[in-house]
């Protein structure tokens, strides 16, 4: 009983001691959070006055400027940039061609896809034609009787070109041509009912020609391998030359002279064929074009006669315009 008493007593002093002191632990608690909330504002404070001061003075009024313009020059770049992109989407997008109206529904037979002839190539040659006739003693439609004449044809045409692109040639030739005709006899018989018979001989004609042109070739291989081809060829020509026409009457020769010149646009398809890497044939025919001719006339003594000028188109096959040739086709070695 006295040791409850005891215990009693002393609860009864500690009690008060301990609400004491944690009523001054309380206390000087929210002390310590006044003096730390006053410390905070007046650095919060001295901050703001910082800063109010350092935006009053002019060296951070540069910086300001500074700032600002370095931020428009990012803006400008990132505009750019995508300015940049967006050219580069609208670039990369294909947008595909528009034919011209008679291409758009044409097939594509892929002509040009194997190539016979290369850029750069150096082509060199020369086509030589030849023809002639003889007659001994024939008739002709039943109109001409006896007939006996003999002519000939010779043409060489030296060339050059050179292939701006594959397959295509432009060049330079020259040209030489002679005509050889002589006329031995000849009858013209029209019939009795017409009552008119004539005979005529004696006859020689000759005719030496030289000329210079511009031609376009394009070829086209036929094989895989390009060896043989097909080719065509336009060609703008001038000519210039004379020719004499000599007949005999009684015991004298009479003789008329006559300047020519001439300017021709022909039209030529041929074949052509790798005979060696470097060398290749081609035979060509002429199929005609446009012409213009003007001739003056000199009597033999040289006094001018007369002259004439004549204009034609035609397009046909001409036997006379056959052309068998040589070309030889240079090219740099160190290409590959």
């Amino acid at each position: 009983m006295k040791r409850t008493i005891i215990a009693l007593a002393i609860i009864s002093v500690l009690l008060p001691l301990s609400a004491a002191g944690s009523t001054e632990q309380t206390e000087n608690g929210d002390t310590t959070a006044k003096i730390r909330g006053r410390r905070q504002t007046t650095a919060v404070a001295d901050n703001a006055a910082a800063d109010s001061t350092a935006l009053a003075s002019p060296r951070n009024d540069a910086n300001t400027s500074s700032a600002k313009a370095a931020a428009d020059t990012a803006d400008t770049a990132v505009s750019a940039s995508e300015n940049e992109n967006t050219s580069a989407a609208t670039s990369s997008v294909v947008v595909p061609k528009r034919k011209f109206l008679p291409m758009r529904n044409r097939v594509d037979r892929e002509i040009n896809k194997n190539t016979f002839v290369y850029k750069g190539e150096v082509m060199v040659g020369a086509t030589i034609s030849y023809g002639s006739l003889t007659s001994d003693d024939t008739d002709l439609y039943l109109v001409l009787d006896n007939l006996k004449l003999s002519g000939s044809i010779v043409t060489v045409n030296p060339f050059i070109g050179y292939f701006v692109a594959n397959d295509h040639a432009i060049g330079l030739r020259f040209g030489y041509s002679r005509i050889d005709g002589k006329l031995g006899n000849a009858t013209l018989d029209l019939g009795e009912e017409n009552d008119i018979e004539m005979s005529f001989g004696n006859m020689r004609f000759t005719s030496d020609n030289y000329s210079f042109g511009i031609y376009h070739r394009s070829y086209v291989p036929l094989d895989a391998r390009g060896r043989f081809g097909l080719f065509s060829e336009v060609e703008l020509m001038a000519v210039t030359g004379s020719q004499l026409f000599r007949y005999k009457s009684g015991d004298s020769w009479k003789e008329t002279n006559s300047d020519i010149f001439r300017v021709k646009f022909n039209f030529s398809p041929g074949l052509a064929v790798y005979i060696f890497p470097n060398v290749c044939g081609t035979i060509s025919f002429g199929l005609g074009g446009l012409q213009y001719n003007k001739i003056k006339q000199y009597d033999g003594d040289g006094e001018h006669i007369g002259s004439r000028t004549t204009s034609k188109m035609r397009f046909r096959l001409n036997l006379a315009d056959i052309r068998i040739g040589m070309n030889l086709h240079l090219w740099n070695k160190k290409k590959p």
